[in-house]
């Protein structure tokens, strides 16, 4: 479905980056207004903006004044991505600042407002700038946390743009949702768990399972729409890092173990999304096992952990887990049992096969509740599940009044 969408540009190196998001809006079918500010065009001109939005470029309140820009842009709009937002840009923000259209337009705006931060790691960690994202994110904004990596100077650190394409992503996930979704997971902080362990059994082999991480990283790009602080604890996964996460990545399953433990120990939710190996070699061999006359060696397997049964003996009460079933057969009996040996609030019980759910683009799934609540999802996006299972986890929570970020309005 076509929406309208603001695409703010701040005054970062980063802003070249801007053009790929744009042009992944506009190839979605979306009518984008690129709202640059005046730092802005100093890195990429008006003229670039206006061929790949095939749309005026939006950049001064005294431009086509009869039609009153700075209202109607955010008034209009289903959506509104700033990307990317500056340390000032921030600032601004936070504090109602309207000097120029862009804020002007996020004081107008009374749709979900998605904003991408870039700057250098001092910057982000700066208090001011925490303090000032606290206050954007209180009031319903999607802040979306930068990614770690090069900076402008020979510098790394956490600060940079999060790639493109995962900035579409999450902007998706807000559309979806439609332009009132409340950032219901704004002031959580959830873990989630993605992939498939591997227990090495020499230097080149290992015993895995065939876990893409697909359905993993679907929950956390859910969540970070929906306004969430996530921490996702991947272990193998060939996926890119999506926009907005504290990544963890893990190997083994006791790596997956302690990263996990260590992460939702504040958490309010945890979904356990990943495949850890049930069993492991009892001994591992520092050289290749070779091929002899003698014939196949034998492997000797140990029991591994069970991460899931540990997290549902020591969490806090209000916090909420969801585990996972994979099953081949007698799924839902499988999955009731499981649910119960784990302690958790929620399973979501695949039925798996050569040609289901490993790898694949969509899912369907049985959700069942402690509290003996059955929710059958017929087959559909990965994406549309994570969201129909967050619905779920937000409904265990207390009853709190809804961060909405601004109140509801009709369109001029």
């Amino acid at each position: 479905m076509s929406a309208e969408i603001v695409l703010g540009v701040g005054g970062g190196i980063a802003a070249y980056k801007a053009c790929e998001l744009l042009r992944l809006f506009t190839e979605s079918g979306h009518r984008v207004r690129v709202v640059p500010t005046a730092s802005a065009l100093r890195f990429v001109g008006a003229p670039t903006w206006a061929a790949l939005s095939g749309q005026p470029v939006a950049d001064d309140v005294w431009a086509d004044v009869h039609e009153v820009p700075h209202v109607r842009l955010g008034q209009r709009a289903d959506l509104v991505v700033v990307a990317p937002a500056t340390a000032d840009l921030l600032a601004r923000a936070a504090h109602g600042l309207a000097d120029d259209l862009l804020t002007n337009t996020l004081l107008t705006a009374r749709c979900p407002v998605l904003l991408a931060p870039a700057m250098h790691t001092e910057m982000w960690e700066h208090p001011a700038t925490v303090a000032n994202v606290a206050t954007l994110r209180s009031r319903g904004v999607r802040v979306v946390e930068p990614a770690v990596g090069r900076l402008t100077g020979a510098d790394t650190g956490k600060g940079r743009l999060p790639d493109p394409a995962e900035i579409f992503a999450v902007a998706r996930r807000t559309l979806a949702r439609g332009p009132h979704a409340p950032a219901d997971l704004a002031g959580r902080h959830v873990v989630v768990t993605a992939g498939g362990t591997r227990e090495p059994l020499d230097p080149v082999r290992f015993l895995g399972n065939r876990s893409s991480g697909k359905q993993g990283y679907a929950f956390a790009r859910s969540a970070v729409a929906r306004g969430a602080r996530v921490t996702l604890v991947a272990a193998n996964v060939a996926l890119a890092d999506p926009a907005g996460v504290d990544l963890v990545r893990v190997g083994t399953t006791e790596e997956l173990r302690e990263a996990t433990l260590r992460a939702a120990a504040g958490a309010d939710a945890v979904v356990m999304a990943a495949a850890p190996a049930d069993f492991r070699p009892a001994t591992y061999t520092s050289a290749k096992i070779k091929k002899t006359a003698a014939g196949a060696p034998t492997i000797d397997l140990v029991t591994n952990p069970d991460i899931a049964a540990e997290l549902g003996r020591q969490r806090r009460p209000e916090q909420v887990l969801v585990v996972f079933a994979a099953e081949t057969d007698d799924a839902e009996a499988n999955g009731r049992a499981k649910l119960a040996r784990k302690r958790a609030d929620l399973i979501v019980i695949n039925e798996v096969g050569p040609d289901k759910v490993f790898g694949a683009e969509t899912n369907a799934a049985t959700v069942i509740g402690a509290d003996g609540s059955v929710h059958p999802m017929a087959e559909q996006s990965k994406e549309d599940l994570a969201d129909a299972v967050w619905d779920l986890v937000v409904a265990r929570w207390p009853p709190s009044r809804p961060v909405t970020g601004n109140r509801p309005f009709q369109r001029g």
